[in-house]
């Protein structure tokens, strides 16, 4: 679900806000509608389904399996306290999810940080590819992130540069300003909808919320470089120069290069973000893996 913007790295691919992508994809997604981060990467593809896996390690691994062996004969891992079903079907779903965000989030927070429409699918597509190594934006639930990407220094010291984070400062504070307990008790009345959606984008025997803490998990092990790491253009062959080059940059350092979309999105978005971040991510996993209606 993301890819570098016209203001991100190429393999970071394309953010909203607070790599919102990460926040409002997961916030989004633990806020039983939603993350964040938005990666822009010149490379949009179709998301392919990424195995449901338990918590992975900040460097990449392999996909395995949606559904492992194991989790067939035991069921969720993490499973969600059952709601009583709705009367009638809305007619209007979007018009209903957008309702339920509003009186959680707010009209204006809504309309300034989320895309509605199919947000259950986009919602549950993000998620599930954050741990891909690229991820297209056309899914995302968050609008992307404000302004261009920018580094500092010359030559080949380039790093990125101190005041690029200010871009992601406006998601993290709606981030932490979210109450927890009401939207993880709108994401757990609305469970029905984002497990079918998952079963819907190809894992009929999977469990969504089990895929979601996973993914919490991978990110919450995003490293924290404790200086602006450096960065570098990509070599890009022929004749014409490109007119963006500020969505050809990538990490210098091989194993930050290696990470994942979504992990890649919460070191770039600076480290004094992506610690707040974390905390309200934390936050999320430890009632969404609790799997019932919080009480207080």
């Amino acid at each position: 679900m993301p890819e570098w913007d016209t203001a991100d790295f190429r393999p970071v691919q394309r953010e909203s806000p607070a790599s919102r992508i990460i926040v409002g994809v997961l916030i989004a997604a633990a806020i039983g509608a939603g993350g964040w981060w938005w990666y822009s990467t010149q490379r949009q593809q179709q998301p392919a389904p990424v195995a449901a896996t338990p918590a992975v390690t900040a460097a990449p691994v392999e996909d395995e399996p949606a559904q492992p062996p194991a989790q067939v004969a035991t069921g969720p891992l993490f499973p969600i306290e059952p709601q009583p079903a709705e009367a009638a079907p809305p007619a209007d779903p979007d018009a209903q999810m957008t309702q339920l965000l509003n009186a959680l989030l707010g009209q204006q927070a809504v309309s300034s940080f989320l895309q509605v429409d199919g947000f259950t699918r986009r919602v549950v597509a993000t998620v599930d590819n954050l741990t891909r190594e690229q991820a297209t934006t056309r899914m995302w639930p968050v609008q992307p992130t404000p302004q261009r990407f920018s580094v500092a220094g010359e030559g080949g010291s380039q790093h990125i540069a101190a005041d690029n984070a200010k871009r992601y400062a406006p998601f993290v504070a709606f981030a932490e300003t979210l109450d927890t307990r009401k939207a993880v008790a709108l994401y757990v009345k609305l469970y029905p909808r984002f497990q079918q959606a998952y079963e819907e984008l190809g894992y009929p025997k999977g469990y969504f919320n089990d895929r979601l803490v996973a993914v919490l998990d991978h990110l919450l092990q995003a490293p924290e470089p404790a200086a602006p790491p450096q960065v570098k253009l990509t070599e890009v062959k022929g004749e014409y120069p490109s007119a963006q080059p500020w969505t050809r940059y990538e990490f210098a350092d091989p194993q930050l290069e290696s990470l994942s979309a979504g992990q890649k999105m919460m070191v770039r978005m600076g480290a004094a973000n992506e610690k707040r971040l974390k905390a309200k991510l934390a936050e999320f996993r430890k009632r969404v893996a609790a799997g019932v209606v919080p009480k207080g």
